[in-house]
């Protein structure tokens, strides 16, 4: 079990391996319900963005495969 801290907005990280587990990712829906003393969050929908297009389906013999969540600008930071 991951602890994260809520921001200041009330916002709060799902840990990677939660989100990919469910695949949980930026324009999902997710439902909070008060259930006794603590929180239940179901996933109630998820874009069909690369899972459902077939992206990532083929494996390449040429180049190493490249995280889905990989995020291009972050090689700019350096």
């Amino acid at each position: 079990m991951e602890v994260t801290s809520v921001t200041s907005k009330g916002q709060v990280t799902i840990p990677k391996e939660l989100r990919q587990h469910l695949g949980i990712r930026q324009g999902s829906r997710v439902e909070f319900s008060l259930v006794g003393d603590h929180v239940e969050m179901r996933v109630r929908s998820s874009p069909l963005g690369a899972m459902g297009s077939g992206f990532g389906m083929l494996k390449s013999r040429c180049a190493a495969a490249v995280p889905t969540d990989f995020d291009p600008a972050s090689l700019l930071k350096r």
